[in-house]
Parts: C-alpha cells; sequence; structure tokens
C-alpha cells in the first residue's frame, strides 16, 4: 500500500547481569513496546546469567521498581524479541535448556542486520 508508515524500531544492548543494567533495560524495552516500536534487546555474553532460568525473579522486591519477570513476560507477549549473542554459550557454558523461554540465540551481524534503521537505541 502507498503511503503505509515505516515500522519504528527500537534497539537495546544489554552487557552487564546486574540490576543497575537489567532493570533499565526491561523497563525502556516495555515502554518501547508501549508505543508500538518493534522491539530487540541484544543481549551480551557478560549480561547471559539474565536470561536463564531462575536469574530474573533474584531482582524481585527492589523498593520502587516493577517486577523484572512481568517485564519481561510482557515483552514477549508484546512481540519483543529478546536476543542471546551465540558467543555466550561457549564462553559462559550455557545450555539452552537452561535459557528463558523466549530467548532467540544469534550472531552480532545477524542481530545488527535485524535492528537495522532503529531510531532509538540504548546500551546499558
Amino acid at each position: 500500500m502507498p503511503n503505509e508508515p515505516t515500522p519504528r524500531k527500537m534497539a537495546l544492548v544489554c552487557n552487564h547481569a546486574e540490576a543497575s543494567s537489567v532493570m533499565p533495560t526491561l523497563i525502556m524495552a516495555s515502554s518501547g513496546l508501549s508505543l508500538d516500536y518493534e522491539l530487540f534487546i541484544f543481549v551480551c555474553p557478560a549480561a547471559s546469567s539474565m536470561l536463564l532460568k531462575g536469574e530474573l525473579e533474584k531482582l524481585r522486591g527492589r523498593k520502587g521498581m516493577p517486577d523484572p519477570v512481568k517485564l519481561y513476560d510482557d515483552i514477549r507477549e508484546l512481540g519483543g524479541r529478546v536476543i542471546l549473542c551465540e558467543l555466550a554459550l561457549e564462553a559462559r557454558d550455557i545450555k539452552t535448556e537452561d535459557l528463558r523461554e523466549g530467548v532467540e540465540i544469534m550472531k552480532a551481524p545477524s542481530f545488527l542486520m535485524a535492528a537495522e534503521g532503529a531510531t532509538l537505541t540504548f546500551a546499558f
């Protein structure tokens, strides 16, 4: 169709597994989705533990912060893509069955191609 709007893309990169990086990543991601951005979260090897089953649960109950598990589930439900850098599997001895539901495995160049044209980018 002529004059169809180009989808707005938002790309987030998380490079640390501490709450000070994970929570802003999840909060900005869910906020972007609420504004109808197509969302890509790329999780670098140093932050990979955030995607292991049971890890987001450890960040629950922080004063003034939303529930990270609910944020993650909402992101997935709203179509956000959560991508783990393939290098993390070997570098961090991660098995795919230990990952949260919905995590995609991708090499950095593939992520860059998928997120090409992102109008908003953030790194934490």
